[in-house]
């Protein structure tokens, strides 16, 4: 067989056309694959997205419940109100399926935190978990119609950034507070001992940058005394009746931030009115329990919230943090005009307007009696010592107790055995919610 010039060169054409064809099949197929994982990646990149919007959402949700516990409200109803839940403060795609995983948000007792788990939800933390069922466009050639993104977040309550304080601290130093308290961590403490040791555990909590403390009494004090921090054990302010007295005769120590050199400094500064006040820094002795007017701390509250509102500076929470067995009691010659009846009631409604103001007013009944016939005497109905107390807080989770009143102590959801406890959960409870790992235990 033979070929002509001619026969080869139709051969040749034939081969290269069908080579053109085969290399056309390739490049098809090969944009296919391309603009699959284009779109595949479209895809992913779209669910990455969406996962790092919901992260947001439920760190947001995990700091506002978190911001809950142990303060009055429902940490996990509240988490779920700032979650992505649909309608929720933080939902940012309505045509997504997002949902809370099955048990979640949950609360927490993170041991390493060193925070307590105290109050009625027995939590210090809070878990929210969600999921986002996010719909798949080009991976549906494929089969896969939609993926399922998860998020996680872990707040504790306490930790964060600080929150800029006002606190003025009203400590009853009537002279009950002179009897001895057994269940005191400070050994043979008298009550005024370990309240004043409390103090001083409280301003260790706090921040004096942004933190400023004042510091006022009850009964009230004659003007311008500086006995209760020369720390000279024998001298002793004089007492004015609660009849006569103003807003300066209750105040031992205006708003100071001087109770810690730094924010870093581990013990107080021993050259602080505030700190000798609370017999620290050195000091021997620090405010004294002199009395002899009897038991009124309505005045008091009231003076307390006025201070405050002309201290603060811009940003600042006002705190007002109330120490008494809450036994009101004045006799008509020591109260003021038209005061001497509901004693208790009157203190209550005090209280009650400087929550109205925004301040967190917090009450640590110590030793307060539940009968209602044998305290607050003055109060028609009758009303015991701890129900005032209690009447006080701003909220329940503001409400403390010791477990001096009577068996079991005044009921609280925050009960403690002795006061030093009381005062360093108030300070951890001041401290703003932070992230924490989704590992701690």
């Amino acid at each position: 067989m033979s070929f002509s010039v001619s026969s080869f060169s139709r051969l040749a054409r034939r081969f290269r056309s069908e080579e053109r064809g085969a290399a056309a099949v390739i490049v098809a197929l090969s944009i296919v694959v391309i603009v699959a994982f284009m779109g595949f990646a479209i895809d992913i990149g779209h669910a990455l997205q969406v996962r790092r919007a919901l992260q947001g959402a439920v760190d947001a949700a995990a700091l506002a419940g978190a911001q809950e516990i142990n303060n009055g409200g429902d940490p996990v109803s509240v988490a779920s109100a700032y979650s992505a839940l649909k309608s929720s403060k933080n939902a940012f795609a309505s045509n997504l399926k997002i949902t809370m995983a099955p048990g979640f948000p949950q609360l927490k007792c993170f041991v390493s935190t060193g925070a307590p788990c105290t109050g009625a939800k027995g939590a210090n933390g809070i878990v929210v978990r969600q999921q986002a069922v996010v719909p798949m466009y080009f991976a549906q050639i494929v089969g896969l119609p939609s993926i399922t993104v998860t998020a996680t977040a872990t707040a504790g309550a306490a930790g964060g950034k600080p929150i800029p304080l006002n606190v003025m601290l009203v400590l009853d130093s009537t002279q009950s507070m002179n009897t001895k308290d057994s269940s005191c961590s400070i050994a043979g403490a008298t009550r005024i001992d370990c309240a004043l040791a409390g103090v001083r555990v409280l301003l260790g909590e706090l921040t004096p940058s942004i933190d400023q403390v004042g510091l006022m009494t009850f009964p009230p004090i004659l003007r311008n005394q500086s006995y209760d921090y020369d720390c000279n054990g024998a001298t002793k302010p004089t007492i004015e009746s609660y009849r006569s007295a103003g807003q300066s005769n209750y105040q031992v120590v205006g708003a100071s931030n001087d109770y810690r050199a730094s924010d870093d400094a581990k013990s107080l500064n021993g050259a602080s009115n505030l700190v000798r006040a609370a017999a620290g820094g050195g000091c021997g002795s620090g405010m004294s329990a002199v009395g002899g007017v009897g038991t009124y701390y309505a005045d008091a509250i009231s003076f307390a919230q006025s201070t405050l509102a002309s201290t603060a500076k811009q940003g600042m929470q006002n705190v007002i943090i109330l120490l008494s067995d809450g036994d009101a009691n004045g006799s008509n010659g020591n109260m003021p005009s038209g005061k001497v009846s509901n004693q208790c009631r009157q203190a209550i409604a005090a209280a009650g307007s400087a929550t109205a103001a925004g301040t967190w007013v917090y009450s640590i009944a110590y030793g307060a009696s539940t009968s209602s016939t044998g305290s607050c005497g003055t109060d028609n109905p009758h009303i015991s010592a701890c129900a005032a107390m209690q009447g006080i807080a701003s909220d329940p989770a503001k409400f403390y107790s010791d477990s001096m009143g009577a068996p079991g102590g005044c009921p609280s959801q925050n009960p403690y055995d002795e006061l030093v406890s009381i005062f360093k959960n108030v300070g951890q409870t001041l401290q703003a919610p932070r992230l924490l790992p989704d590992s701690t235990t």
